[in-house]
């Protein structure tokens, strides 16, 4: 029997379940009010390293693969606007966090991070310096889209500290571009990566996306081969998630052009392998690294993690999300502010915190995101590692990992304490994952597919 058909047997193909960048996901998180994170952020550790994520939800155009929270713009005046209620955020934050906090990560995210002009850029960034106490040596990151990044812009990021750009490329094949609602050339791309090297930009990741209408293996190994002839450092090849329901925008993409479930994982193994080929490493599911970057030696080292942004090498004590839908981290649990910028500029002019939703995190969550989370990220966990740390409550897994490992032999093997998924049981992760998520089996919230 094929390896192909063996997958097939797990229902790796049908089965749709989540991404897990967080545990309990973000649909289980339920109501809550800006007191809770009040006292989350008035418990964080004197000294306590902190990761800044703003979001600015802002796009000159919708794409139509995109599932993110995002807004079409077309009038400076909305985007003005946010920025002064980011900047009326980062006072409030920086007013309840110990007073010896350092920021050692800052992520701008999107929507379009470059839609801001250069004079936003500084501004924006001059603000964060002012409120909080920036590490000398964070690493400050910035979402690119080459469509709307000429060199003005590039170099307002630079002049503000950016150390990393993240460029978004999908496919460059430009009948899968019309089909997604995104048009970028290789010309376009290359030009930026041209202008942020020139500008001493020296960490580069960039993003393909496998699972998009009318791409084929050939096209996507030609896609691949210009991807690496951008030599990023790091590469994140994502697979496309279809879910029109929740992203209404995807109903412009004719799904009948959607390749099925065996053919998307004929596309990922067909660029996994050229990446490795090129001499990146693995990392998790879904990255690749070569092997002088932060993140490859942190997976190395069993020290990466998994979350909102993907996979990191971030060690902050609080992940602290600015801007409308953006998600915070805190020991304590989950915070998201209100997704509609309507809604989220509401409660910061009215002098609170934008909180909406969130997740108080119980020692059995804390328990199954650590399984989770190691799985995703080294394709194991060590079994007697969570017993140490979680104590008693560690016994709950063990009726359920037997099941997985009936259940998904003989891709997933125990030995010497610990639960490993083979390399050619990779593509399962996700669905292994999802095998110890207690609240999926109680939720009603769609997923995309799981390969």
């Amino acid at each position: 029997m094929s390896r192909t058909r063996q997958l097939a047997g797990t229902g790796l193909f049908e089965a749709t379940v989540p991404r897990y960048t967080s545990y309990p996901t973000a649909p289980h998180f339920g109501a809550t009010d800006p007191h809770r994170t009040e006292r989350w952020l008035g418990a964080l550790p004197a000294g306590a390293r902190l990761s800044l994520y703003l979001h600015i939800p802002f796009c000159e155009r919708l794409c139509w693969f995109c599932a993110c929270r995002t807004q079409g713009v077309r009038r400076p005046e909305p985007v003005a606007a946010y920025v002064d209620s980011l900047k009326a955020e980062i006072e409030m934050l920086a007013a309840r966090v110990p007073p010896d906090s350092r920021v050692v990560r800052v992520h701008w995210g999107g929507g379009t991070p470059t839609i801001l002009t250069p004079v936003q850029i500084g501004d924006l960034a001059a603000h964060l310096a002012a409120a909080f106490r920036l590490d000398p040596g964070r690493e400050f990151a910035v979402e690119i889209d080459p469509t709307v990044t000429g060199p003005d812009r590039i170099a307002a990021l630079a002049r503000a500290g950016m150390t990393r750009a993240s460029i978004g490329i999908q496919d460059f094949d430009p009948r899968i571009q019309a089909a997604i609602g995104r048009r970028q050339s290789v010309g376009q791309t290359a030009e930026t990566v041209r202008h942020l090297r020139a500008h001493g930009i020296a960490s580069l990741n960039a993003d393909i996306v496998y699972g998009l209408p009318h791409q084929t293996v050939p096209g996507i190994a030609e896609s691949t081969a210009r991807v690496l002839g951008l030599a990023p450092d790091r590469v994140a090849l994502f697979g496309y998630a279809h879910v029109p329901w929740a992203a209404r925008r995807q109903r412009m993409i004719d799904a009948n052009a959607l390749p099925g479930a065996p053919a998307r994982l004929a596309l990922m193994e067909a660029a996994e392998a050229m990446f490795l080929g090129a001499g990146y490493r693995a990392l998790g599911i879904d990255h690749y690294a070569l092997p002088g970057d932060g993140l490859a030696a942190a997976a190395a080292a069993g020290r990466m993690r998994r979350n909102f942004q993907g996979y990191t090498d971030d060690g902050a004590d609080a992940l602290i999300g600015l801007g409308a839908s953006a998600i915070s981290l805190y020991p304590g649990g989950y915070a998201q502010n209100a997704p509609a910028t309507a809604a989220y500029a509401g409660r910061i002019r009215a002098g609170r915190l934008a909180t909406a939703r969130g997740h108080a995190l119980r020692l059995e969550d804390r328990l199954r995101g650590a399984l989770i989370e190691r799985l995703l990220c080294d394709l194991e966990v060590d079994l007697p590692a969570l017993a140490a740390a979680f104590g008693s409550v560690a016994a709950l897994l063990e009726p359920e990992v037997a099941r997985a490992l009936e259940r998904f032999r003989p891709w997933l093997t125990r030995r010497d304490g610990r639960l490993r998924l083979t390399p050619a049981g990779k593509p399962l992760a996700r669905l292994v994952a999802a095998h110890f998520d207690a609240y999926l089996r109680r939720g009603t919230a769609r997923h995309s597919g799981a390969i």
